[in-house]
């Protein structure tokens, strides 16, 4: 995974494209909070249940980044754009579009984490876990008031 919190905002983009697990690219924390077009999820466990959800109920998406400004600081970093995605859902067929903001915060890690009992080798490492994870998402669909 990348050192840089801008390379895994794009990896994130690319993960979701390829239909990858998420979670990993969130902080195992009960403060980390995903808010989307229609959900707000607070707490790592929460935020993985939807996207292994997400993942599992759609399929064919695109994500078009337009405008991603990442700022990098002692620790954290911010990051927003302006994404155009795509997916269509696996149930129904119907495909789906929206011009989407999205924003948030990332956390530097050094990906260690906690030993699962599933984990065969018992290590608390991760090698494969992005260098930076979101504490905070928030994605939207603008909306003009009248």
């Amino acid at each position: 995974m990348s050192e840089a919190a801008e390379a895994v905002v794009l990896e994130y983009y690319e993960a979701l494209e390829r239909g990858d697990p998420l979670a990993p690219y969130f902080l195992e924390s009960e403060s980390t909070v995903k808010f989307g077009i229609g959900e707000s999820l607070f707490g790592s466990e929460t935020v993985a249940d939807a996207l292994r959800t997400q993942t599992e109920t759609t399929t064919d998406w695109t994500v078009g980044s337009h405008h991603l400004v990442v700022e990098e600081r002692d620790g954290f970093a911010t990051f927003a754009d302006e994404v155009t995605i795509a997916w269509t859902d696996v149930d129904t067929g119907e495909d789906r579009e929206f011009e989407s903001r999205w924003s948030g915060t990332l956390v530097k890690t050094e990906s260690r984490r906690e030993p699962k009992p599933e984990d065969v080798t018992g290590s608390d490492t991760d090698p494969d876990a992005p260098s930076w994870r979101f504490a905070t998402m928030h994605v939207s669909a603008p909306r003009r008031l009248e």
